[in-house]
């Protein structure tokens, strides 16, 4: 797709931006627990602030619903943004009228002013028009840096791109680079590690994967409702038994695609599911009835690890065991860490996205190592199942 960067704007000194970032953040306390977002939109806001423009930035927090509630208010988050950002930021309480006029007024040239949360005007779900006129009468163009909100049609991800000149931000536009790369023209052989606990959250993801990439690697909980769709016992693994046709079906698909699944041969399992219990490792056929399968062995990692090592690009969303309690980490960690290993020497485009992605790599200790991860949920997983995302498709001049 073809799309207008901050390349693209040409002298913005004095100009009034209106750039929507992702302040949605994880607190605890009163305090933000986790600034991965905000680091995010550091390049964007500081480019534009530091060419002389008045940057206003939109966000929502939390699901308000169209209604004001003050422990929803994005003034909650303001203390850690100033910290982020190293830049005192003006709040306004409004994002229209002439509270914003005014307190746009006051603002010299380069100043930053966060405003209120979009969430607390119904019109923002509703992606009104007039109230995007309203909010674009206070600004000059537009910036959108928010991928993890591109797939919903709200007024400031949507709306605003329709109302005034439209431009993707520094992080939309290596998250659109990097989603090229990986699913929209990539070098093949493509490889999918698809992973988690149902298969049902990912059904659209399997069905759109198979017609995508050369191989399907499936882990997680995902893994052992497909090897009971094949006849496996599964012991008392977490398992969708009533999904068997449905594996079945992605399975036949993937074999028409020309895709090869990969599912586990040997796994790891136990009769308990807490940190460093009693384990076996066993072939798949092995497993039982009391035990649960908890990761993917060693054996079969190894083979995964060959694959990868003859694909040119990596997709990876999810787990491929019980990630978060040891020794049930360790599937996940070594083929992570043999994808790390081929992206450094060159040889593998790597991406990866979403929330329990993005904490097992970070777990692995290869988060810098990947050529992309992405800190978008939903929107990731909607890019996966090969839907439109609205967000997107507004900045594109296609």
């Amino acid at each position: 797709m073809a799309f207008r960067t901050l390349d693209d704007l040409g002298d913005i000194k004095g100009k009034r931006a209106l750039v929507r970032v992702d302040l949605n953040v994880p607190m605890a306390d009163g305090r933000v627990t986790d600034e991965t977002r905000m680091r995010a939109l550091l390049p964007t806001v500081l480019e534009l602030a530091d060419k002389g423009a008045k940057v206003l930035l939109l966000a929502h927090f939390g699901r308000p619903k169209g209604a004001k509630h003050s422990e929803m208010s994005v003034s909650m988050v303001l203390d850690s943004l100033q910290e982020v950002l190293g830049r005192e930021i003006m709040f306004v309480p409004e994002i229209t009228g002439d509270v914003v006029a005014q307190s746009v007024g006051i603002l010299a040239d380069g100043d930053i002013a966060l405003l209120e949360n979009t969430r607390f005007w119904s019109g923002e779900e509703k992606n009104d028009p007039e109230l995007a006129r309203a909010v674009a009468a206070n600004g000059d163009f537009y910036v959108n840096d928010a991928f993890s909100a591109a797939h919903r049609a709200h007024m400031s991800t949507e709306g605003l791109a329709h109302v005034l000149p439209a431009f993707a931000g520094r992080a939309m536009e290596a998250e659109l680079k990097a989603l090229q790369a990986a699913l929209g023209a990539p070098e093949h052989p493509v490889a999918a590690v698809v992973g988690g606990a149902k298969v049902s959250t990912k059904l659209d993801v399997l069905n759109n994967l198979v017609t995508q990439v050369d191989h399907l690697i499936i882990g997680g909980g995902m893994a052992n409702t497909f090897l009971a769709a094949r006849g496996v016992n599964v012991g008392k693994s977490l398992c969708e038994h009533d999904l068997a046709d449905q594996a079945n079906a992605i399975m036949d698909a993937a074999d028409s695609a020309g895709c090869t699944v990969h599912l586990p041969y040997d796994v790891v399992t136990s009769r308990e599911f807490r940190a460093n219990p009693p384990i076996r490792t066993v072939n798949v056929h092995e497993v039982a009835a009391d035990e649960m399968i908890l990761d993917v062995g060693p054996a079969a990692v190894e083979a995964l690890a060959d694959v990868l090592k003859n694909c040119r690009t990596l997709v990876w969303n999810g787990p491929l065991g019980a990630f978060e309690i040891e020794p049930f980490d360790a599937a996940t960690v070594s083929l992570a860490r043999t994808a790390a290993a081929l992206t450094r020497e060159g040889s593998l485009v790597s991406v990866a996205g979403g929330g329990d992605t993005v904490a097992a790599l970070a777990h692995a200790g290869v988060t810098e190592d990947f050529t992309f991860v992405s800190t978008a949920g939903g929107a990731f997983l909607e890019w996966m199942e090969g839907k439109p995302l609205p967000g997107v498709d507004a900045l594109n001049l296609a």
